[in-house]
Formats: structure tokens, C-alpha cells, sequence
């Protein structure tokens, strides 16, 4: 089959949204972050996204977010583009992080809408277009309605869409039909946060994969695109599909995927350590599911 011509990822295609590795006494653990950085780097990852909700954003401070990006930066240098999760319920505060990941050597800004306050769309709006402005860093906006409480609503979208930083999605809205009209008419480049529907909206002209799974199988993520991108469909959907198991674990049974991940990162001897409160380890049974589907997933690839 003819290869699909090249679309537009900003942030390359396959990002993992990376977990944030905490010594034993939940301590941050930058040289744990650089050495997980690089691995993921050199085994496919385009892009990272730090200080996202699988980076743990809400029980890291400032200065924690700050260094994190740091050590990660050096540690990977410019092989990788670095976007960081710079969202929360505060206006001032958001904009207070997006200038610190500016400094810090950011190369592009995660921004979900304001949570837990529920604002109305045109508060929506009206946040998102502050922060960004507050930078000269292309903006990534980040549709979890479920974690936030609020939707960034398709004509929300479109409107925003205009804004000359703001030149990405990453999509957990679980709502194809709107993200299409969306893309349709817009050149905002979509990438699928949820990942048992990556392949189903890289398909349909999303840019790429914000992936929670790529913490441990980065190169079967980036070859369900790749051989897409060949014009294996088949061999995209095959590889979709097979993971589709190991996604289900670490992301819709029950368990956040930053528990998930750190558990079988744990279990592979990479750097993890920890979950901070209120999450809670994952137990041994859960664990030991996760290394089986791992194990069965990698022996195919």
C-alpha cells in the first residue's frame, strides 16, 4: 500500500507521558528521571511530556517541576522534544509555571483546563488564551473532562484554534465524532491521550500518541504508527490490537496509570520508586498481571 504522507506533530508523533520517579523515601529522583528519559528516547520516544497527570503534577511543587525539566533536558539533550504539564485550577498560578517552563528550556506547554471550579466555556477560553500569551512556546491543550470536570467543547476548540500558539490536542474526551469536526476544520495537530484509540484517530488524521503505555513498551507504541505510516494497516491494527490487553490493565481497570506504570517499571528494574499520597501501590496480584501481559506483549513484538 502507498505510505500516508507526512502530517503535521509539532512534538513528534509518539510522546510518552512520562511517570516522575521518586526515591525510596519519595524523595524526587532526578538521576532516576534522566536515566528513564533517555531509555524512552532511544527506544522510539519523539517527545516527553513531564509534570503530566501520569508525572504526578498535583503532588509535585513547583520547584520539583522545575528540576525535573532540567534533569531531563540535560539528560536528553535535544534528541526530544520536552513539553510540560503546566495546568491547574489557578489562572495565576498556571501562568506562574508556564513562564518557570519557559526558562527551564520547555519546548512546548501542556495546558488542561482549569479543574474543579467548573467555569463556564468562555472562562474556559478566556484561561487558555492567557497562558498563552504568557509565553513564546507553542501551547498543547489537554481535553480530560473527566479528571477536570469541564470539556473543552468542540466550538471551544475552534476558536482557539486561531490562536497562533496554540497548535495541539492531546485527546482524552472520548468523543471521536467532535475531535473530527474539529480537525476537519482546523490545522491543530490531535494527539490520542487515551491509548487503546490511538490508531483509530492517527487513522482519521491525528498527529500522534501521547502515551501512558510507552513508559514501558515505547517501541511497540511507536511501531503501531509506524507501520501505518508504511501503509501496513493491517500491521498497525495487528500491533493495536495486541496491545490493547496491557493497555486495558494499566489504564481502565481500576488503577491510575501512574500506578500501573510505576508498578511494572518496578518490576522491569527501571527507575519508578513510589506513588505519592493519596495514591496507593499497586499490590502484588496487579503487579503480577501486569508482568504477564507485558511479557506476552513483548514476545510478539
Amino acid at each position: 500500500m502507498t505510505p500516508t504522507p507526512p502530517r503535521p506533530a509539532p512534538f513528534g508523533r509518539v510522546l510518552c507521558a512520562m511517570v516522575t520517579p521518586f526515591t525510596a523515601d519519595g524523595a524526587l529522583d532526578l538521576d532516576g528521571a534522566g536515566a528513564l528519559a533517555s531509555r524512552l528516547v532511544e527506544e522510539g520516544c519523539e517527545g516527553l511530556v513531564l509534570s503530566g497527570t501520569t508525572g504526578e503534577s498535583p503532588t509535585t511543587t513547583d520547584a520539583e517541576k522545575t528540576a525535573l525539566l532540567r534533569a531531563v533536558r540535560e539528560a536528553v539533550g535535544g534528541r526530544a522534544a520536552l513539553v510540560a504539564g503546566v495546568g491547574t485550577a489557578d489562572t495565576a498560578h498556571t501562568l506562574e509555571l508556564a513562564r518557570a517552563a519557559e526558562k527551564a528550556g520547555a519546548d512546548g506547554l501542556l495546558l488542561v483546563a482549569p479543574y474543579y471550579s467548573r467555569p463556564p466555556q468562555t472562562a474556559v477560553e478566556a484561561h487558555l488564551r492567557e497562558v498563552a500569551e504568557a509565553t513564546a512556546l507553542p501551547v498543547m491543550l489537554y481535553d480530560i473532562p473527566a479528571r477536570t470536570g469541564t470539556r473543552i467543547e468542540p466550538e471551544t476548540m475552534l476558536r482557539l484554534a486561531g490562536h497562533p500558539r496554540i497548535v495541539a490536542v492531546k485527546d482524552c474526551s472520548y468523543d471521536l465524532l467532535g475531535v473530527q469536526k474539529v480537525l476537519h476544520r482546523t490545522d491543530l495537530a490531535y494527539y490520542a491521550g487515551c491509548d487503546e484509540q490511538a490508531l483509530a484517530l492517527y487513522a482519521v488524521g491525528g498527529a500522534g500518541w501521547v502515551s501512558t503505555v510507552a513508559n514501558v513498551v515505547p517501541r511497540h507504541v511507536r511501531a503501531v504508527l509506524d507501520a501505518f505510516d508504511a501503509g501496513d494497516t493491517a500491521g498497525a491494527a495487528r500491533r493495536q490490537l495486541a496491545a490493547n490487553d496491557l493497555i486495558e490493565a494499566m489504564t481502565a481497570a481500576g488503577l491510575p496509570g501512574t500506578v500501573t506504570a510505576k508498578a511494572l517499571l518496578a518490576r522491569l528494574g527501571l527507575p519508578a520508586g513510589p506513588v505519592r499520597p493519596p495514591l496507593l501501590p499497586a499490590g502484588r496480584e496487579t503487579a503480577d498481571g501486569l508482568g504477564a501481559l507485558y511479557e506476552r506483549l513483548t514476545g510478539r513484538v
